[in-house]
């Protein structure tokens, strides 16, 4: 290691290695870092360590360690990167992604740190010396557990993609919530809106607009919101729109022993006037019923149903944020066992919990759900309203309304039942180092696994992946963005997030085609009534997410992911599609100038059926026909890429769009072979494509490329319409030359 800090700044500049890896970052996505100058150096001035031997996963005591890869690595100030030059194989790990640290004795071969993340990524590197280890230890520690909000890397991450041309506040105004009630029909209904002015005064965790039913008046809001936990009383989260049924969500009250609160009583029977169809409500306790029971000794628990009018009790038995944090690490230890017999594995599976808890979180929104159809309103809460309850909330409203099942409109939901109406996400992710190690639960990470659940089930109902699952679930803990900081609305105001982070949405929506399920069918396509999902929560049915747990354990993978294969399917015959409309009226216009049949010309030009296959001196021919001799100046190379301009290849009947070179630049800029989704290599960096990337076509010349190596969305002179297609960085250079050649000719 260099003890130098300017020799070691300069040597890391001038590494080729280090500089195509940092490069690769500034695409814009998770991997986005921070200025150049803003790198990390260590105390003593160092900033790699050399000889570094990387293990994938944990090293075990009874076997021999299996080196992948002999590189070296990188500190940053908000990643850790490995880079091994010779297999050109790269690891950037977010230091807000690393859950735990563990330095483990010196060895023979040099010191062991393990790194567990929490995206279930765990890494082991060998460190030749102590000291080295130990920096590097100590350096991981304070960056992976920020003491502060200030020093998250959102409120210094600047983008470098498309996001960089949007200010910071217009990148917060994606969706609207109040657009989202006027859809379930808000305005026609027994609900008004509430407004809890810019000082949260009734509920300072709930957002500043909320929706009450009619008939409540300001003595009860008052009363009920002092008899509930947090003040988190009996608000609308979602209105069936043909039922009149109502989803409504709080806390739970204060009712200790024996007390009851009038105020409160009349609340809920509000809740069931406002629904003609039915003559009673259910109340939802998420809680198993001896939890509750226990909270009523502290002086909280749950509605006595002798006190409450016209309600049914229903104790749903999801358990506690500890014994869900207890179960993910039982199933964390699982799957980095690499050695557990069929047996063994099936029984730590099933000692962990894990799948059981997702079933009992089904099975709650499920009921909710039959009592919705059935016209009957239901109101949900657990102990404090922003865990239990948002699982339950959520996945009945993605059961119930097609809406929440599309990109945006699951964004939405996101937004509104765990954004607006509060979930302690720092608390919950460990964000800060002052975070209680107790309030950490994977409480939202359970959430996507029942959407995935869902999606298993039901296909064709979703119009996203798993890929926007897998989004999410990483940026709730890279703190990217400023979304998922923070507890609750009055927070983010509180820290000026808007003015001072990026928005996610804003980051998603230019990933919108990533994120499509090319097997989806909304409901006026589908043959089946998918309007409504009734998922199958029998034991067999519920399966383990191996693609998010052991997303990182590439042996296991396959080397083809379907939806990803179908998807690059659609889009290569839309381009061919597009490609062969635009030579069918080229045939027509050729037909029109000649006078002649097509049939005839369509005979004399079909050995031009691609660029690898066309004869040029058949276009000649043509050409000459045409318009007489060609000139140097239409048949010269140099110019054989213009035509980019859209009224040189749109629908165009001149002579121009017949010349030889612009006829050679059509045909050449669309591929007609595009390589299989099995290559497991970028074409231009040659950097590993294993099962959990992105792996894109580039339009022009079919080959495929990284999420680095992927260049701007270009129209291609060979469509029939100017649409923006994905093309490598070389192919959208090479357009672009073509377009400033065209523009200049065109001017002179």
């Amino acid at each position: 290691m260099s003890s130098n800090p300017k020799s070691a700044l300069s040597e890391l500049m001038n590494n080729a290695h280090f500089q195509r890896a940092f490069n690769a970052i500034k695409h814009g996505s998770l991997q986005d870092i921070i200025p150049f100058q803003d790198i990390w150096i260590f105390e003593d001035g160092t900033l790699k360590v050399d000889n570094v031997k990387l293990i994938d996963g944990v090293k075990n005591k009874k076997q021999q360690a299996t080196v992948s890869a002999k590189g070296t690595l990188y500190l940053t100030a908000t990643h850790l990167i490995f880079v091994d030059s010779s297999a050109k194989k790269e690891i950037w790990i977010l230091h807000m992604h690393i859950g735990s640290i563990c330095k483990q004795p010196l060895s023979p071969n040099g010191c062991p740190l393990v790194i567990r993340c929490k995206t279930f990524q765990v890494v082991t590197f060998i460190i030749p010396k102590e000291r080295d280890c130990h920096d590097v230890y100590s350096s991981l520690l304070k960056l992976s557990q920020p003491a502060e909000y200030s020093q998250l890397f959102a409120f210094h991450f600047t983008p470098s993609n498309d996001l960089a041309n949007e200010s910071k506040e217009s990148s917060w105004e994606v969706f609207d919530l109040e657009k989202d009630y006027d859809r379930m029909g808000i305005k026609d209904s027994n609900w008004f809106r509430y407004d809890q002015t810019i000082n949260y005064a009734l509920c300072d965790t709930y957002p500043r607009f909320i929706y009450m039913p009619k008939g409540v008046s300001k003595t009860l809001i008052t009363g009920t919101s002092k008899f509930r936990s947090k003040g988190r009383l009996p608000v609308l989260s979602y209105l069936h729109e043909k039922s009149s049924a109502a989803i409504c969500r709080c806390a739970q009250p204060l009712s200790g022993l024996t007390a009851r609160c009038n105020e409160d009583e009349e609340f809920l029977q509000c809740i069931i006037s406002s629904n003609k169809n039915s003559s009673y409500m259910f109340v939802v306790d998420n809680r198993p019923m001896i939890n509750a029971l226990a909270n009523r000794a502290k002086g909280k628990g749950y509605e006595n149903e002798s006190n409450y009018q016209n309600i049914k009790f229903h104790f749903a038995g999801i358990e506690n944020i500890h014994v869900m944090r207890n179960s993910l690490n039982n199933l964390r230890e699982a799957c980095e066992k690499r050695d557990l017999s069929m047996t063994s594995w099936i029984k730590a599976l099933k000692d962990s919990g894990w799948l059981k808890h997702i079933k009992d979180i089904l099975d709650a929104a499920i009921f909710v759900v039959d009592a919705i159809k059935s016209g009957t309103s239901v109101l949900v809460h657990c102990s404090d309203g922003w865990d239990r309850t948002s699982q339950t909330t959520s996945l009945a409203s993605i059961m119930l309304d097609p809406y929440y099942r599309t990109i945006e409109g699951f964004q939405i939901l996101i937004l509104k039942e765990w954004l607006s109406f509060g979930h302690k996400f720092s608390e919950r992710c460990g964000h800060l180092s002052t975070t209680d190690s107790n309030e950490v639960s994977p409480v939202f990470s359970q959430f996507l696994d029942c959407v995935w659940q869902l999606t298993h089930q039901f296909p064709k109902a979703f119009q996203f992946n798993e890929r926007l699952l897998f989004e999410l679930h990483d940026h709730i803990y890279s703190c990217q963005f400023g979304n998922f900081i923070g507890n609750c609305e009055k927070d983010r105001l509180d820290l000026r997030l808007r003015e001072n982070t990026y928005s996610l949405w804003s980051e998603l929506r230019g990933k919108f085609n990533d994120f499509l399920n090319p097997f989806y069918e909304r409901d006026e396509e589908s043959h089946t009534d998918l309007r409504i999902l009734k998922p199958d929560t029998s034991p067999s049915l519920i399966r383990f997410w191996r693609s998010m747990y052991q997303r990182w354990d590439f042996g296991i993978q396959p080397r083809e992911n379907v939806a990803d294969t179908v998807n690059a399917l659609k889009e290569h015959i839309f381009s061919l599609k597009e490609h062969t409309k635009l030579l069918e009226t080229r045939i027509g216009t050729l037909c029109n100038l000649l006078n002649k049949e097509e049939e005839k010309i369509k005979d004399s030009i079909s050995m031009i059926s691609s660029s690898e296959s066309m004869d040029f001196s058949t276009l000649q021919i043509l050409d000459e026909s045409i318009s007489g001799p060609a000139t140097p100046s239409l048949t010269s190379p140099d110019e054989s890429e213009s035509g980019f301009e859209e009224s040189s290849f749109i629908h165009s009947s001149s002579l121009e769009c017949l010349q030889v070179g612009n006829l050679i630049n059509e045909l050449r800029s669309v591929a007609v072979d595009w390589r299989s989704l099995r290559s497991t290599q970028c074409f231009s960096c040659t950097a590993p494509l294993y099962h959990n990337n992105k792996k894109n076509h580039c339009w022009r010349c079919g080959s495929l490329f990284c999420e680095r190596c992927i260049g701007r969305a270009h129209s291609l002179p060979g469509h029939i319409r100017p649409i923006a297609v994905p093309v490598c960085k070389t192919c959208s250079r090479q357009l672009g030359q073509a377009k400033t050649l065209s523009e200049s000719s065109s001017m002179g």
